[in-house]
């Protein structure tokens, strides 16, 4: 093996010493996953035994380190004149004549392979003899484009250079490294054709979350550098990958990035002249820059890698214009800290006063930021990082910035309104219904919001100290029920996947449909009919997908695939649409095609839509996407839920209607439940149960009807109680009567995660499961178990 140049073929990754880890991976895939289809482009590498024998030349070494030793590296000046003059030193170096000879002989073997306009990628590859996993990624420079010796040597030359660029010293000091072991190899890569193709990164596992069984792939035309770079919103993919192995195309979720410009090659090819930016035709960047088959194909390459490496990776990857095919171009381990899968948030209010508002508390943390007052929609975009967003009332056209909130504060609503809903999705603490908060708040004061102490939120002037700490749960006792979670939405699965549970015990598709798609599904339906602003819109949010109708379907199917991959081997319970017709008029279109109804909570919902002659095309759509979640992706966990089932007539309907579109009870293990929410669930119970696999068991419509309280009315909340003894003799008699026929019996309304005796009661008299809101699973799963 030479002491200066290598061929990629010759290396394998215990070369990190001598060529980086960058290079030392290159040459382990191409000489170990060649024959397992994984495609890499060859080339060779500089060592770093080469780039010390350079600097050794005239004492150069020794200069470099006098000048960094006498460095300041905070004063930003000094490092900027440091950086430029060992820069400018190494520039005008001339390289040892082996290196010379080295680089050349390897040069002409793949011009002679490849032809004379072959051009190449120049990257560094930094390494360290003492410090062989230290990574240094995206410290040093890379040049792409490059062909001519002369131009391959001065690219070379800047590689070294960057080595002392003001960020990587910067970076070495800061780590505590000492400058003169690391070193720098050059990788010289043949170049692919991705300026006409497309290009990105993957890892094998979720960075945001750290979930572990998906492959998640970013994507835009040209040249990788705008995606690495974060200069271009890509598209995203994230592949299931125990789905992939036994062979479904388990795409579980897709999203379109805007790919507004793209990196390309210039005539020119010396280092800083060989590439330029330029703008994507507006037709492509409205498309999926991959194809299902391209994705899957990336899939199965990041899955071999991570086989072989025994670790998650994080991939660099680029499809040929030319040749049509994708390569692998880099391969390092994925760094990025995985969150603990079995931890659970607490909170704990420190300081005290005199609350200046009080509602129900939501999600048992603490949050402190200014007070951003939303009188409506239009005024959402003032919502500012870390404020704490107070409003009369939220809809599902908020959850965007509610994201930006450090809390959630609402005049109207109780706790099963749509704010508390997103509020627990989301992981941020709300107090809803506290009347006159818009009042009694001052825009721009600072305030802390608790829902740390109990059923009753405060809302306090100024920043007051709170604790918090996190608690593991891998102690936890086998619970004498099933222990499940309430998910709706698809961003925070993977997440509240690692938390200790059984499954999902309900998944609402109505957040699906808010979130991911906002169209009311007769606009989509009939969209040749509607207005043509209406048809612009519904254009821009389906595009890359083949047609409306089916973004409609594809979104659907998506976003239920996301949890259900999230939760695979366990059952995943997706409640078909329950919007009232309030909510559906809220989405584009919804004005049209919805009714104006006194009282939507009684009106125009569940299984009564699905059965209406004028509705039934808009189901036809959930059915279809369900069953593409199931046949076609595999995702054979997802148990389909009915709700607000009013009579045994739209039961024996509804069973109807799902067979017809191909989700037959029973076929391919596939149960129905149904929603028991009504009076009338429980006191028929056993003749609803004819058409049904078991009842989940919706407390807080059941309670809203039992009671004849409105569940969302503030001036109600403090009546609005689960618990109450006639709530309890109809949930005594639905759980009977599915034990005593043998059918599934949980509950998956609020009660059980507000109430921890609620809970406890509901496991003495026979339920099979309770689901739970996720920040109440493990406290809930620790009280049932003592």
């Amino acid at each position: 093996m030479s002491d200066y140049v290598i061929a990629f073929e010759k290396l394998r990754i215990d070369d990190v010493p001598a060529v980086g880890g960058k290079n030392a991976s290159l040459g382990e895939m191409i000489s170990q996953l060649t024959a397992k289809g994984v495609r890499v482009p060859t080339g060779f590498a500089t060592t770093a035994h080469a780039y010390r024998e350079f600097l050794a030349q005239d004492g150069l070494d020794d200069r470099i380190n006098a000048e960094l030793d006498r460095l300041d590296v905070e004063d930003v000046t000094a490092l900027a004149v440091c950086g430029n003059k060992i820069r400018e030193w190494i520039m005008t170096a001339n390289f040892p004549k082996a290196l010379l000879d080295g680089i050349a002989e390897h040069y002409q073997t793949l011009t002679t392979q490849m032809g004379d306009s072959v051009s190449f990628a120049v990257r560094s590859s930094a390494t360290a003899e003492d410090l062989p996993d230290a990574s240094f990624a995206g410290q040093q420079e890379s040049f792409l484009n490059i062909r001519g010796l002369d131009n391959i040597l001065h690219a070379i030359k800047e590689v070294f250079a960057s080595l002392y660029n003001d960020r990587a010293i910067s970076y070495r000091v800061h780590k505590g490294f000492i400058h003169a072991d690391v070193a720098l190899s050059a990788g010289v890569q043949r170049m692919v054709r991705s300026d006409i193709g497309s290009s990105g990164v993957m890892f094998t596992m979720d960075t945001e979350s750290g979930f572990d069984e998906v492959v998640f792939i970013t994507s835009a035309y040209g040249l990788g550098e705008t995606v690495v770079q974060g200069a271009v919103n890509p598209d995203e993919f994230y592949v299931h990958k125990p789905l992939l192995a036994e062979g479904f195309p388990a795409i579980i979720r897709r999203s379109l990035g805007s790919k507004m410009i793209k990196m390309v090659f210039t005539d020119a090819n010396q280092a800083g002249k060989s590439t330029i930016t330029v703008p994507v035709d507006t037709v492509q960047s409205t498309q999926f820059s991959l194809t299902n088959e391209e994705i899957l194909e990336l899939a199965r390459y990041a899955m071999i890698i991570e086989k072989h490496y025994e670790r998650p990776m994080d991939i660099e990857w680029g499809k040929d214009g030319v040749d049509g095919k994708l390569y692998i171009l880099q391969a390092r381990p994925e760094t990025v800290k995985s969150q603990a899968g079995n931890s659970v948030e607490k909170f704990q209010l420190i300081g005290t006063g005199t609350p200046l508002v009080t509602g129900r508390a939501v999600t048992q943390k603490i949050g402190v930021g200014p007070v951003r007052i939303v009188k409506d929609a239009s005024e959402m975009h003032t919502v500012q990082p870390g404020d704490v967003l107070v409003a009369d009332m939220t809809d599902p056209n908020w959850e965007p910035v509610m994201k930006r909130a450090s809390a959630l504060v609402t005049n109207r609503g109780g706790r099963t309104c749509h704010a508390a809903i997103i509020a627990r999705e989301l992981g941020i603490p709300a107090i809803v219904g506290c009347v006159n908060a818009t009042e009694l708040l001052k825009e721009g004061d600072i305030v802390t919001v608790s829902c740390a102490e109990g059923e009753t939120g405060h809302v306090y002037a100024g920043a007051l100290d709170y604790k918090q700490t996190t608690e593991t749960a891998t102690a936890l006792k086998m619970a004498p029920v099933k222990i499940m979670m309430n998910v709706g939405n698809p961003d925070m699965a993977f997440s509240f996947a690692q938390i200790p549970n059984h499954g999902v015990g309900l998944a609402r598709l109505e957040f699906v449909i808010n979130n991911m798609i906002g169209i009311h599904p007769k606009a989509i339906l009939n969209f040749d009919k509607v207005p043509a602003d209406m048809q612009a819109e519904i254009t821009r949010r389906a595009n890359g997908y083949a047609s409306p109708r089916q973004f409609y379907i594809d979104k659907l199917a998506e976003g239920v695939a996301t949890i259900a991959a999230s939760f695979w081997g366990k059952p995943v319970i997706v409640r078909l649409s329950d919007f009232k017709s309030n909510e559906y008029k809220k989405l584009v279109g919804g004005d049209i095609y919805e009714p104006d109804e006194e009282n939507p909570m009684l009106g125009f919902r569940g299984a009564a839509r699905y059965i209406a002659k004028d509705f039934r095309d808009c189901f036809e759509l959930e059915c279809l996407a369900m069953r593409k979640v199931r046949e076609e992706l595999g995702l054979t966990n997802v148990e389909l839920m009915i709700p607000f089932v009013r009579t045994l007539e739209e039961a024996r309907q509804v069973e109807e209607i799902l067979a017809e579109y191909g989700l037959k009870r029973g076929v391919n293990g596939l149960r129905l439940i149904m929603m028991c929410e009504i009076p009338s669930n429980a006191l028929l119970a056993e003749e609803f149960l004819k058409y049904f696999d078991g009842f989940s068991i919706g407390s807080n419509d059941l309670t809203q009807l039992t009671l004849g309280m409105d569940r969302d009315s503030g001036l109600m909340a403090h009546g609005f109680d689960e618990r109450d003894a006639a709530v309890k003799v109809l949930l005594k008699m639905a759980i009977d009567t599915c034990n005593r026929l043998n059918k599934y019996v949980g509950i998956c309304g609020q009660g059980p995660s507000d109430h921890p005796d609620f809970a406890e009661w509901l496991v003495e008299k026979g339920i099979q499961s309770v689901s739970l809101n996720p920040d109440t699973v493990v406290s809930t799963w620790q009280r049932l178990t003592k």
